[in-house]
């Protein structure tokens, strides 16, 4: 093996605060990579690798994905469940599963939306290392046996490591985590809650117009209601949101509700992200501010009304009603 220091530069192309943290605006740092001394590093094979993992609930049930890409060849995709993890713990395994899965020294981009993955490689690693696997308060390092794990996975390979925004339209990036979000497993939906409302929010999206659409099916019983609306000038996590204002906007009197979204964004940001948001002065992590405060905003007060429940659904096995709220939505958006 060959010691070598590899200076890294990531440009990230995302609107700062879009949410729970934020990478600065451009990073460069350098890294210590343990290159193959057989042959030049630059006839390596190269692979690109997007990880992802998550738990639901943090700690709890937990799930890992990984998408590799090589050149000229189907995607490879991997993905792994533990009964009780933790997000930071399914963040690191991913990577690690997916580094020992290839057959030889490889040129490997490895993309991550995990801050906790970025900060530790490119700036905790070698400190814990000198110090006898000790942070710089001197407390024991967390889930150290994983980063060991990756480190020593790390030496086989030359590895130049990327951080990208979550949750924003990055295509293997979505792909991983709906495949970490699989393998976690889903509870049974609640679908014959006689006693709730359901509501069923979806989007349509198109990039290259810059507009969208949402759509709503409110079902009470045996009832159902259809809301739908063109919005230009929007992202897609925007549009979530709105989905979900406006079918909750659709309720006269306080309701129990089964809310039903694809969007984990949407989910993280109304039951968890906000009250960070709030106790930092509506700014994230990085002291950036924090992207669609005016929907949080109204989001919050629609919440406080109703007793809510949210249920993440895979777009592979979405609910007949959660189907029509996408087919309608469009519709909505080709008529535009």
């Amino acid at each position: 093996m060959i010691h070598a220091r590899t200076l890294v530069c990531d440009m990230p192309t995302y609107a700062p605060g879009d949410g729970p943290e934020t990478a600065p605006a451009g990073l460069c740092y350098s890294l210590d990579v343990m290159e193959p001394s057989k042959g030049a590093p630059e006839r390596l094979p190269s692979v690109t690798i997007y990880t992802d993992g998550s738990c639901r609930p943090n700690p709890g049930p937990g799930g890992w994905a990984a998408v590799l890409l090589f050149p000229g060849r189907e995607p490879v995709e991997l993905s792994g469940h533990e009964d009780t993890s933790t997000n930071n713990r399914m963040e690191l395994t991913a990577a690690i599963r997916a580094l020992e899965s290839l057959p030889g020294p490889h040129r490997v981009r490895l993309i991550t939306d995990s801050e906790y993955v970025r900060k530790g490689i490119t700036s905790w690693l070698a400190g814990w290392k000198q110090h006898g696997w000790r942070t710089a308060a001197k407390t024991p390092v967390k889930n150290r046996d994983l980063w060991q794990a990756l480190d020593a996975a790390l030496e086989k390979h030359r590895v130049t490591w990327k951080w990208t925004k979550g949750h924003a339209g990055d295509r293997w990036n979505e792909r991983a985590d709906q495949l970490a979000g699989r393998a976690i497993g889903r509870p049974e939906l609640p679908l014959d809650d006689a006693d709730a409302v359901h509501l069923f929010t979806a989007v349509a999206y198109s990039g290259k117009r810059g507009e969208g659409a949402w759509s709503v099916v409110l079902r009470w019983r045996g009832t159902h209601k259809l809301a739908s609306a063109r919005v230009p000038g929007v992202s897609s996590n925007r549009l979530h949101i709105i989905a979900a204002i406006e079918g909750l906007r659709q309720l006269k009197r306080r309701s129990k509700v089964h809310l039903y979204t694809v969007s984990s964004y949407l989910k993280d940001g109304a039951t968890t992200w906000i009250r960070g948001w709030k106790a930092r002065g509506w700014t994230t992590r990085d002291g950036h501010p924090v992207s669609h405060r005016d929907l949080w905003l109204t989001l919050e007060s629609l919440l406080q009304r109703h007793e809510v429940s949210w249920h993440v659904v895979d777009e592979t096995s979405a609910p007949e009603d959660l189907e029509l709220a996408k087919q309608n939505a469009r519709a909505e958006l080709k008529a535009g």
